[in-house]
């Protein structure tokens, strides 16, 4: 038995006064009425209504249960109703995962331009440089910087995230240029402990993909880290452009390897499948592409004037 529809057409049978109006009304015949109203009454172990050939009436069972039965059906359609405002306008705790470095450096700051926007959105934002679970988490998406395989979590491509090899002035002006993969063999190559192959580097180049076995004084499970030690003139690194672009543009750090690309990544904004995705979370998504796109403000360095990359250049 249906309880819900058996409850609602035996408020309706109330309400119209009868089988047939009710069933008009809710569409249906009058027998399958009848029969919900039946099931009813034998399910409850009572008679709600006494039937005669021109009308029903209510026993007392039956005003006790049709009282109950109009609150829980109007607790229902409210509930309804704010559920399907909640899909139509954001609003509620959006939880967010990103990676540290990204999230610092620039989800920070849309994040408080969309609270801006949609001030009836309250968001958490979760850094850390590990894959998380999000259903098993509670999380309601999260940002993830790779080539992303197939999974049961629906993607949404934000930005590209390229890699540049670079170092500071000061120590290419002691160490000297590489120019080809190769020469990294004999650079103090600083290297990023998460990554899958945290001790080859991999190119794209006129011969082809290449890679290189590269060692360095430092690993650090953190590119903000790097950046730092790299900027004091400790080694070469290699590196998203979301850390290192200002610094490439302002020539605090110089690229190398230029006729050699590193394998892009991708910056993506992922949540678990859903018939109905809340607003909060498609409105939040569609706030973030455009302000990154596939020309974010850290690539800049890519396609601006030239800074002044002669090796000894002092570090600002």
């Amino acid at each position: 038995m249906d309880r819900l529809a058996a409850m609602e057409a035996f408020v309706r049978v109330v309400e119209r006064g009868g089988f047939t109006a009710a069933a008009e009304e809710l569409r249906l015949s009058r027998a399958m009425v009848s029969k919900h109203v039946q099931d009813l009454e034998e399910h409850l172990g009572a008679r709600l209504l006494n039937r005669t050939t021109r009308k029903v009436s209510l026993t007392e069972a039956g005003r006790v249960y049709y009282e109950r039965s109009l609150q829980l059906l109007a607790d229902l359609a409210e509930t309804e109703e704010a559920v399907g405002e909640l899909q139509a306008r954001p609003r509620g705790r959006l939880r967010v995962n990103a990676p540290v470095s990204f999230g610092a450096l620039h989800l920070a700051a849309a994040v408080a331009d969309y609270m801006a926007a949609y001030p009836e959105v309250t968001v958490e934002l979760t850094l850390n440089d590990r894959i998380v679970d999000l259903v098993e988490e509670g999380y309601d998406l999260a940002l993830r910087i790779a080539r992303l395989t197939d999974s049961s979590l629906i993607a949404r491509r934000l930005a590209p995230c390229r890699m540049a090899v670079c170092a500071s002035p000061a120590y290419l002006g002691r160490a000297g240029q590489p120019e080809h993969p190769d020469d990294l063999t004999r650079h103090n190559c600083l290297g990023y402990s998460y990554g899958q192959a945290r001790d080859e580097w991999r190119f794209d180049g006129p011969e082809g993909a290449a890679s290189v076995r590269v060692r360095g004084t430092l690993q650090a499970n953190n590119g903000d880290a790097l950046r730092a030690a790299a900027l004091r003139g400790a080694g070469l690194v290699l590196l998203p452009s979301f850390i290192v672009g200002a610094d490439l543009t302002a020539g605090r750090l110089v690229p190398v390897l230029s006729g050699y690309r590193v394998p892009e990544l991708g910056i993506h904004a992922v949540y678990p499948h859903s018939r109905h995705l809340s607003a909060k979370v498609r409105s939040f998504v569609d706030f973030l592409v455009p302000r990154y796109g596939e020309t974010p403000t850290w690539d800049a360095w890519m396609s601006g004037p030239e800074p002044d990359r002669r090796a000894g250049t002092p570090v600002s």
